[in-house]
């Protein structure tokens, strides 16, 4: 039986399998009528998939939980998968898939952990601000013939496809189904072609036009965060003025 070294000890493939297990239970008794989406132990090839390495590193002793750092989860990740450079199953299984992790990085509410560090909360409830179908996509015909209609251009930054990146150089171009308000399903209407880079930080916190301009926050718990650090960093005056802005704007006396 082959060991994988994790933290300070190390998880044998058997425990793998009893921690995912555990994890389909729960998934099965709670998680699945909440919308949450399910996890694939291994591929069509046999490999464990990374959003199960993923949730079986941070379900370990589950419910006793301990937050782990990005740069952990990597580490484990790059057992299997040794030439991946950039983890980011964590945040993607907590607000796309509904899995209730939070992240230090993120400012989650209640979460007393460090910048780039995640922690499982709860396999019971799903992650709070999660909104099941949000995130459903379309056909891929469709989204190809939206593609098209742009150039097969990133709608925000313009990087072309398959393409060098236009701020990233070395990376090649990858289009998204990038959402245009993300209260609203990723369906035909509220879909725009971005690119990796664009679609990835802020896809929570801001409302895009079908140009790929910000037009207005995002009524989410990222957004909110945007206000809410930009009220921390301006000063009193600053402050006083956009109050009375926004009362002017919405005819508040």
């Amino acid at each position: 039986m082959q060991d994988f070294k994790m933290q300070s000890h190390k998880i044998s493939e058997e425990e793998i399998l009893k921690t995912f297990n555990l994890i389909t239970q729960y998934y099965e008794k709670y998680l699945k009528s909440c919308g949450v989406k399910s996890v694939k132990l291994k591929d069509s090839k046999g490999n464990y998939t990374k959003d199960a390495l993923v949730l079986v590193y941070l379900a370990q002793n589950y419910p006793n939980t301990k937050a782990v750092s990005k740069t952990q989860l990597t580490d484990f990740i790059r057992v299997f998968y040794p030439n991946v450079s950039d983890v980011q199953q964590a945040r993607h299984l907590s607000k796309q898939g509904g899995y209730n992790i939070v992240s230090g990085t993120r400012g989650d509410i209640g979460a007393k952990i460090g910048a780039g560090y995640y922690q499982l909360i709860t396999l019971e409830k799903p992650y709070p601000s999660f909104k099941p179908n949000r995130r459903s996509g379309i056909e891929s015909a469709d989204f190809e013939e939206l593609k098209r209609e742009y150039d097969y251009k990133c709608a925000t930054c313009g990087s072309v496809e398959e393409k060098p990146h236009n701020i990233r150089k070395n990376e090649r171009t990858k289009l998204q189904e990038g959402h245009m308000n993300p209260s609203l399903p990723l369906e035909i209407g509220n879909i725009i072609p971005q690119c990796q880079v664009c679609n990835r930080p802020d896809r929570d916190r801001w409302i895009y036009d079908k140009t790929g301009r910000v037009i207005e926050i995002a009524d989410s718990d990222d957004g909110k965060r945007v206000v809410e650090k930009y009220f921390k960093r301006v000063s009193t005056h600053t402050k006083e003025y956009f109050l009375e802005f926004l009362k002017k704007l919405l005819k508040i006396k």
